[in-house]
């Protein structure tokens, strides 16, 4: 059974499947949907819960003793596996559907993957999971709908924000649901519960703007070195995770590294950021980097920001403050 994010809420109420896909772009959506079923399930008795992520080379035997192991326990179990390719393969689309067709009371299978291309749509794995239990598809915020959504997540934080407090938000996140959900948080930490009006906006942004994160991704794509390293540096003394940062700059540099192999190889730059949804008010910053560099550059700082992430998660040695400046310096450099 398909249904719809907005969905989900009713139909857990009701009953909990034996199954449920959930599959979606949306991070921040994905990850409160998947929390909303785990805690009814919780309520239902499944207190524990094995994770699995099938990236490369992954051991699809290990989901068959996950369930297997199921009778040895007197407990009610959730198996969590993660797609993160959304393509699992030959033996890893037999092993989910063998999966499914053990499952009983005791168990909660959740399969998590991202936004299905079409000819995986049809896939024996998906059917199998549509067939058995629930598929909870997220689809994106778009621009249009982003104020209301916005809104919604203020309204639910206590706040009671004016239009102009709305539109204010919505355009400074940029489509970023994430970075929404952290600024409605920082306005109730900051003001309380309560009116917020575009002013009390303002004053927040104001407040913490050169120690924000997607600042600094604008400073140093702008070229500006000396103000994206002071806010960096700002970062660093408020106590902000260094993984934040280096997420937002291999985000950037995706982005970037995409839209300089689409021009190498013949296409239209601005029809590149129409299809990787850089937004107009950013485009100027976006073209006028790709423009200072040169063809690999983003590449090349791409596989730094690995470096960088490994070093923030303590997976390798390395100060990641300091290959982040590394990165911020490359990305600014004319």
């Amino acid at each position: 059974m398909k249904i719809n994010l907005n969905q989900l809420s009713s139909h857990l109420q009701n009953k909990l499947a034996p199954c449920y896909f959930v599959t979606g772009d949306e991070h921040l959506l994905v990850d409160e949907a998947l929390d909303a079923i785990r805690a009814v399930a919780r309520d239902r008795g499944f207190t524990s819960r094995d994770l699995h992520v099938a990236t490369t080379g992954f051991d699809w035997s290990s989901l068959r003793d996950s369930g297997a192991n199921l009778s040895l326990f007197a407990e009610k179990r959730i198996v969590e596996l993660r797609v993160p390719t959304g393509k699992p393969g030959r033996t890893g689309s037999q092993a989910i559907a063998d999966f499914i067709g053990n499952c009983d009371d005791d168990l909660l299978f959740i399969v998590v993957a991202p936004k299905l291309e079409r000819n995986n749509q049809s896939a024996k794995w998906v059917k199998a999971l549509d067939a058995a239990g629930v598929m909870v598809t997220v689809w994106p915020i778009d621009r249009r709908e982003l104020p209301r959504w916005v809104a919604a997540r203020m309204r639910a934080a206590g706040l009671q924000p004016d239009s102009d407090a709305v539109t204010l938000i919505a355009d400074r996140v940029e489509g970023n649901l994430l970075a929404a959900d952290q600024e409605v948080e920082k306005l109730r930490l900051i003001l309380g519960e309560g009116k917020v009006t575009a002013g009390d906006v303002g004053d927040a942004v104001a407040n913490s703007s050169r120690f924000d994160v997607f600042k600094l991704v604008d400073a140093a794509l702008g070229g500006d070195a000396r103000r994206a390293v002071r806010i960096l540096s700002g970062l660093r003394a408020e106590g902000i995770e260094p993984v934040i940062v280096v997420w937002a700059l291999a985000r950037e540099l995706r982005t970037l590294a995409a839209l300089t192999e689409t021009v190498a190889g013949g296409g239209n730059l601005a029809s590149g950021m129409k299809k990787h949804k850089v937004w107009t008010n950013r485009q100027g910053l976006v073209r006028g980097c790709i423009g200072r560099h040169k063809h690999g550059d983003f590449h090349r700082l791409l596989r730094t920001a690995g470096e960088a992430d490994q070093a923030a998660k303590g997976q390798s040695p390395g100060d990641p403050w300091q290959i982040s400046t590394d990165i911020v310096m490359g990305l600014s450099s004319s």
